[in-house]
């Protein structure tokens, strides 16, 4: 039965001792009354000990420790000043609500904790009436600590995040799709809009951006004339030919003629969406720099926009590493798997990095494989960049160095370099670049053994030989040990039903052959047995 009650607050801790419960009608509606009830609820416990927070970092540090399960030195010295060591003659079981806390407590103190109904419903009377059961505390004490607590708890985790770095190449991945999406139905509607008045130009300028530029250049076709082929060949990036051809289009052209507000809402549109296509370029760049910062060798082996989606699409870099490469190949393409399976047909070959070059270099028959290949150096990219301190490039070029290679291999069947060689190169290329940045000083700490490696091999341990039991070690052998070291026994060759027989009875004439030899009498086991059973038979009549 639980002896005391640990009740953590805002405020502080305090220790309370269980006297008068019933566990067995703790469900009843009498009881859970009772609790409500501080005249009742006073009998059941009563205060031991309240040790408050001195200031809100320490609160704030006793928080995270208790969220984490850890036992903070605040906590541990409470406990050892008012739970003495349990006997036989004063037990103490403590009621605690966290049970990685509870763990922590036995582990550190020997304190036995338990986490059950009876310590949980008794939790939740002393939380309804701590302002009353905590001594020195007003009604309005209890609440200002815990939303001051609350926000700077709250305010610890967003700053501490370890996927921060991540959200904003999430948000920038989605905004960047939803941009492609817009300037392609913008660029769709001013074509469709300007094509009334000036349709020729669609077929002598099929860029969308480039369109929507001369489009918002030209205006009116009336006015387009030699003076302007300047600078309309500078949109068209010096393209003296073309500018020419649009003057003489404009001149010849079938639209019909615009007022002037319809063609200054034409201008307008026209200017939004070149807008908009310039804040995609300078969001691709930014894009560019947090993959190259967050995730460079992903970056490396994939770009940025497919590696970029494949964090999105897994939350974070961090759930992005947890993944298995059989997780990751398929990433993207969750409904035709479960499809698959519910139909019992072909599972997809891959995902998100069906874009990836890769696999468009790939041939119809090797698809599946080459992206079964990459989405396993993906999986050690996505670690390397997640786990380790200084994330670097190198190991990307090198996984795509391999993916080139196993590529090469379908085509010509030229053998891969393994993965542990193409990363041990590497390895060996940032220690000679950390001994030329450090200098003398750390080239001696290197040579010591100090310096720890930036990624560990584990080498693989020679495979153990399965030794082959023989029923004949030495069938050919002439006795002679000395003869016979350091050569390999020849592997008998199998042998049919109709050798088996021939070797057996060349056996038995060669043991009847020595015997007569010998001298010694060939015992025939056929007609002892006969004789036996004739015997048995007589036996038996009689």
């Amino acid at each position: 039965m639980v002896t005391h009650v640990l009740f953590e607050s805002a405020s502080g801790y305090a220790i309370f001792q269980a006297m008068l419960f019933e566990n067995i009608a703790a469900q009843h509606k009498a009881v859970q009354d009772s609790i409500k009830d501080l005249s009742k609820f006073t009998k059941m416990v009563s205060l031991v000990s309240f040790s408050p927070f001195k200031s809100a970092a320490e609160a704030l540090e006793n928080i995270n420790d208790v969220s984490e399960g850890l036992l903070n030195e605040h906590l541990q010295s409470l406990l050892e000043l008012n739970l003495s060591k349990s006997s036989k003659k004063s037990p103490v079981l403590l009621a605690v609500s966290e049970p990685a806390l509870a763990n922590s407590i036995n582990a550190t103190l020997k304190i036995k904790c338990e986490v059950s109904e009876q310590g949980l419903e008794l939790i939740r009377g002393i939380r309804l009436h701590a302002p009353k059961l905590l001594k020195g505390l007003e009604s309005n004490d209890l609440t200002k600590a815990q939303l001051g607590l609350g926000h700077s708890y709250s305010r610890a985790k967003l700053k501490f995040n370890v996927n921060r770095y991540d959200n904003m190449i999430i948000q920038a991945i989605a905004l960047l799709d939803q941009l492609d999406k817009d300037v392609n139905l913008f660029s769709m509607r001013i074509r469709e809009w300007y094509g009334y008045h000036f349709p020729e130009l669609v077929r002598l300028v099929p860029d969308n951006y480039t369109y929507t530029r001369v489009a918002h250049f030209v205006g009116d076709k009336d006015t387009l004339n030699e003076e302007k082929l300047e600078e309309l060949a500078v949109i068209l990036e010096d393209d003296t030919t073309l500018a020419q051809n649009i003057l003489d289009a404009a001149r010849g052209s079938m639209g019909s003629s615009l007022s002037e507000i319809d063609m200054l809402n034409i201008s307008a549109f026209a200017v939004r969406v070149v807008s908009i296509s310039d804040y995609r370029k300078s969001l691709i760049a930014y894009l560019s720099e947090k993959m190259n910062l967050v995730a460079p060798s992903l970056t490396a082996l994939l770009g940025e926009r497919i590696g970029a989606r494949l964090i999105s699409h897994a939350g974070s870099l961090t759930n992005l590493s947890k993944y298995p490469a059989s997780t990751v190949q398929i990433l993207g393409a969750e409904k035709a798997l479960f499809r698959a399976l519910k139909t019992k047909g072909n599972t997809p070959k891959y995902g998100l990095l069906y874009h990836s070059s890769f696999i468009g270099r790939a041939g119809p028959k090797h698809k599946g494989r080459i992206s079964r290949f990459l989405a396993n150096k993906c999986s050690i990219a996505s670690r390397i960049d997640c786990y380790s301190d200084n994330p670097t490039p190198k190991f990307g070029e090198a996984l795509r160095a391999q993916v080139e290679e196993r590529l090469a291999f379908f085509e010509t069947g030229a053998a891969p370099s393994k993965n542990a060689d193409a990363i041990r190169k590497v390895l060996d290329q940032l220690a000679l670049d950390d001994d030329d940045d450090e200098g003398a000083d750390s080239d001696a700490e290197m040579a010591d053994g100090d310096a720890e490696p930036i990624l560990t091999l584990l080498e693989p341990s020679p495979k153990k030989e399965k030794k082959k039991k023989r029923k004949s070690d030495a069938m050919d052998v002439d006795g002679d040990d000395s003869e016979g070291e350091g050569e390999k026994a020849a592997k008998k060759p199998k042998l049919s039903k109709e050798e088996k027989k021939a070797l057996k009875k060349a056996e038995k004439k060669a043991a009847k052959a020595k015997a007569a030899v010998d001298g010694e009498e060939i015992p025939k086991k056929k007609k002892e047995k006969k004789e036996k059973r004739e015997k048995e038979k007589k036996k038996s009549t009689e």
